[in-house]
C-alpha cells in the first residue's frame, strides 16, 4: 500500500510517497516558492533515479506543485511507480484540530468545515494545510485523504493540565486552553519506546523529549498523552530556536511600555528573535553554539545550558505528575544529534534512578538505548518519523 503524505505551507509543500507496512520509503522532496518562481525538488529513493535539485517548474498555486510531484512519481524514466493507480491514499498533515478531533479522520466536507473553524487558533499554518488538501482533491479526484492533527495525541489531557488560570469564560467562549504540537512525533515514538522495552504502550510512563529548532516534552501515561510543555501556541514551554517559550507575562508589558513596541511587534520578538538565538547573539542552530562554546563564547555556552536545564525541569515536572517514569526518549534534531544536549539533561537525574551511558551516548540518528545495563529509568534515542506515522494512521483508516 503507497501513501502520499503532504505538509503544505503558505508557499511549500513537502512530500514523501512511502509503503506504511513495509516502512520503505520510495521518494521525498519539496516544492517551494509556489505563487513565485516555482522551485522544485525530488529525491527518488530507488537505485538509479535521477534526483531533480531546485529546478524550475511553474507553481502559480499548490494544485500544480501536487501535479508536477505526481509527474515526477509515474515519470516514465524516473519515476517510482507505474501509475497513479499506485497510489491507494494520501496523508495530509494539519496542524490544529482544536478540540473537535482526537484522532485522525478521513477527509469529508464537514472535516474541512471544522479545520477551517479552527483558523482562528492557528492562522499561519491551517488555511495553507486546506489549501494543501483542496489541490490535492483537485488534482487526485476520488482518491481517499486523511487528515492527521499535530494536536490529536494531546486531548487526551485532563482538565487540570490544558487549562489556564484565567476567567473560565475565555475557555467556554474561546477556547482558550492548552493544546498542544508535534503529537506526531510524540505519538510515534512513545510507540517505538515501547517496542524497543518489549512492553504495552499501556504498561509504561514515559517522557517524550522532542528537541529541535521548535522543541516540546510530553509526558505519556498508559500511550496517552497527559501533559505537554507547548500551550495555546507553539511558544510556550522550553526556550527554542528562535521562541523565548515560557516567561513572565509582565516582561511584555513592560518591554512594549519601553520601546513603544505594539503587540505584533513584541511577539515577532518573542517567535522570531529570541530563544537560543536571542540570548546568544550568534544561531538559532545548535551546532553553531557548539561551535562558538567550544572557542570560548560565553553567552553560546550560556544558552545551551539554558536550554538543557529548562529540558531537566520539565523531565522531573512530568515524573512527579505521572507519578514515576519507566523511560526517557530523545527525538527531533537535536535531540537524536546532540550527545551533549542529552548529557546535561541527564545529569543529575541519578536520584530518579538515570544512569547515562557515556559510551552508548555517542552517537547520532541511531535508535538504541543510551542508559546503562543497570539504570531503573531506560534513557532511549529514538529518530521520529512523522511521515511514516502518518502514513500509518492514513492506510490504518483507509483500510477501515
Amino acid at each position: 500500500m503507497n501513501i502520499l503524505v503532504i505538509n503544505a505551507g503558505s508557499s511549500s509543500l513537502k512530500y514523501q510517497l512511502l509503503n506504511p507496512e513495509t516502512g520503505d520509503l520510495l521518494a521525498k522532496g519539496l516544492c517551494e516558492r509556489i505563487g513565485i518562481d516555482g522551485k522544485f525538488t525530488y529525491k527518488p529513493q530507488v537505485e538509479g533515479k535521477k534526483v531533480l535539485d531546485a529546478i524550475d517548474v511553474a507553481m502559480p498555486t499548490h494544485s500544480e506543485a501536487i501535479q508536477a510531484v505526481l509527474d515526477a512519481l509515474v515519470d516514465a524514466e524516473n519515476g517510482v511507480i507505474g501509475s497513479m493507480k499506485e497510489i491507494d491514499a494520501v496523508g495530509h498533515r494539519v496542524v490544529h484540530g482544536g478540540e473537535a478531533f482526537n484522532k485522525s479522520v478521513l477527509i469529508t466536507d464537514e472535516v474541512m468545515k471544522a479545520i477551517e473553524d479552527c483558523i482562528p487558533l492557528a492562522p499561519l499554518h491551517n488555511p495553507a494545510n486546506l489549501t494543501g488538501i483542496r489541490a490535492c482533491q483537485k488534482v487526485m479526484p476520488g482518491v481517499p485523504m486523511v487528515a492527521v492533527f499535530d494536536t490529536a495525541f494531546h486531548q487526551t489531557m485532563p482538565a487540570k493540565a490544558y487549562m489556564y488560570a484565567l476567567p473560565y469564560e475565555y475557555y467556554e467562549n474561546d477556547k482558550v486552553r492548552r493544546y498542544g504540537f508535534h503529537g506526531t512525533s510524540h505519538k510515534y515514538v512513545a510507540g517505538r519506546a515501547a517496542a524497543m522495552l518489549g512492553k504495552k504502550p499501556e504498561e509504561l510512563k514515559l517522557i517524550s523529549c522532542h528537541l529541535g529548532n521548535g522543541s516540546s516534552v510530553t509526558a505519556v501515561d498508559g500511550g496517552k498523552s497527559v501533559d505537554t510543555s507547548m500551550g495555546f501556541t507553539p511558544l510556550a514551554g522550553l526556550p527554542m530556536g528562535t521562541r523565548a517559550g515560557d516567561l513572565d507575562a509582565g516582561i511584555l508589558q513592560y518591554v512594549m511600555n519601553k520601546y513603544g513596541l505594539s503587540i505584533d511587534e513584541m511577539l515577532n520578538v518573542l517567535n522570531k528573535k529570541s530563544g537560543v538565538e536571542g540570548l546568544s547573539g550568534v544561531s538559532s542552530d545548535f551546532r553553531d553554539l557548539e561551535n562558538a562554546a567550544a572557542e570560548g563564547n560565553e553567552k553560546a555556552s550560556l544558552s545551551r545550558e539554558k536550554f538543557a536545564y529548562e529540558v531537566k525541569k520539565y523531565v522531573g515536572a512530568y515524573a512527579a505528575a505521572m507519578g514515576g517514569v519507566d523511560a526517557i526518549i530523545f527525538t527531533a534534531g537535536v535531540g537524536e544529534n546532540d550527545k551533549a544536549i542529552r548529557a546535561m539533561v541527564c545529569k543529575g537525574l541519578e536520584y530518579m534512578g538515570v544512569k547515562l551511558d557515556d559510551e552508548a551516548n555517542s552517537v547520532r540518528g541511531k535508535e538504541t538505548v543510551i542508559s546503562t545495563a543497570d539504570s531503573k529509568v531506560k534513557v532511549l534515542l529514538i529518530p521520529t518519523n512523522e511521515e511514516l506515522m502518518i502514513a500509518m494512521d492514513t492506510a490504518s483508516i483507509v483500510k477501515g
